[in-house]
């Protein structure tokens, strides 16, 4: 009976050992290939939500070109790095000479600002500490430099942050597209593969949960990012071609306050302004214009892009998402990071049995196929 009993706990013994063994190696494995893959796991994410979003263009695009799939991937990588690092190089030139301009006309003590127009002398007495000031600046700038050199300072670590990961951004989105288009030649089977995931991870909901996850991305994608994305682009034209100061980093800062769903107006209203007390009235006019029309055309645009269904999240969700993204990882974390706490309050919603917004997402699943 000893005997018996001790073969049982040596058998019971071993089998430990060897799943604790087992379980050890496993986990060295997982923890070394995530730090071989960590300088790359932004990039992939974003990958992978740029392929979700634009699947169902580039099927489009697969049967345009007949089928041929590589014509097709080549063509929208193309396209879409045209779109994207063409304004983005433009911008970045843009904002290294206004910050070289700055850092001369503010060591030779030139008149960086130019003074306020005589149509200031009309604006309403509200405005008068503002318009001091302004002339302030035009007249010494280093004195109100001085006088306000504490918040200068924080504001310009900010701002030097800021533009300073917005290049290593750049190069994270070019990265990202074309690990994307490899990823979208491959669609059939990355779908099964993401499914059999999401059922092994959560059970018989995991195919739900799926595809909650894919109309999420494309919402999130088309109606907030998307959107924001067109507004800045048109700002950034109406800025250049109007010759608005610091064009560059007035339309960096539009696509921020767009896309945390703030809105082009703190910007766009007070450049406007500006133009019209420094510049000739038809210009100014011009610019006001247009800047009316992008701010509209946020109202246009959403509905348009995310149909007649509800909005993916609060916005309340996009503005902390994109801001926790931002200051967590940069600047592809303003973008991504609105994307997965979306993609978490939907979870969340699923969790806790709310199931009203399923119904829609499968009817706009199937209206996209």
């Amino acid at each position: 009976m000893n005997q018996n009993n001790l073969n049982f706990n040596s058998f019971n013994f071993e089998k430990i050992a060897d799943t604790i063994i087992r379980l050890g190696v496993l986990f060295l494995l997982i923890g070394w290939c995530y730090d071989i893959l960590k300088p790359f796991v932004l990039i992939i994410v974003w990958a992978i939500v740029i392929s979700i979003a634009f699947s169902p263009v580039y099927e489009r695009v697969v049967r345009l070109f007949k089928g041929r799939k590589i014509l097709a991937t080549i063509f929208v990588a193309l396209t879409l790095l045209t779109l994207f690092v063409v304004p983005s190089v433009l911008i970045t030139q843009s904002l290294y000479e206004e910050i070289n301009n700055f850092a001369h006309y503010y060591q030779t003590n030139e008149h960086l600002i130019p003074p306020p127009g005589e149509t200031t002398k009309s604006w309403p007495t509200i405005t008068r500490p503002i318009v001091e000031i302004w002339t302030s600046a035009s007249e010494d700038l280093s004195k109100v430099a001085l006088k306000y050199s504490d918040q200068l300072k924080i504001a310009g670590a900010w701002l030097l942050l800021s533009l300073a990961g917005i290049g290593k951004g750049i190069l994270q989105f070019i990265i990202s597209i074309i690990i994307a288009m490899g990823l979208l030649l491959y669609t059939e089977s990355l779908v099964k593969v993401s499914k059999n995931i999401f059922i092994k991870l959560i059970g018989s909901n995991g195919e739900h949960y799926a595809e909650v996850t894919v109309i999420t991305i494309r919402n999130v994608v088309k109606g907030f990012l998307g959107v924001a994305l067109i507004q800045a682009l048109m700002i950034g034209i109406g800025f250049f071609l109007a010759g608005v100061p610091f064009a560059g980093i007035f339309t960096i800062i539009c696509l921020f306050l767009a896309i945390i769903q703030v809105g082009i107006g703190p910007i766009a209203i007070p450049v406007v302004i500006y133009m019209y007390s420094v510049t000739d009235a038809t210009t100014s006019t011009i610019l006001a214009i247009w800047v009316g029309i992008t701010l509209i055309s946020d109202n246009i645009l959403k509905p348009i892009f995310l149909g007649r269904g509800n909005p993916p999240a609060p916005m309340l969700v996009i503005f902390l998402g994109a801001i926790g993204g931002f200051i967590y990882n940069g600047f592809i974390g303003l973008f991504l990071g609105a994307v997965i706490l979306t993609l978490g309050y939907k979870f969340f919603l699923s969790w806790i049995d709310i199931t009203e917004e399923p119904q829609i997402e499968e009817s706009q699943i199937e209206a996209e196929e």
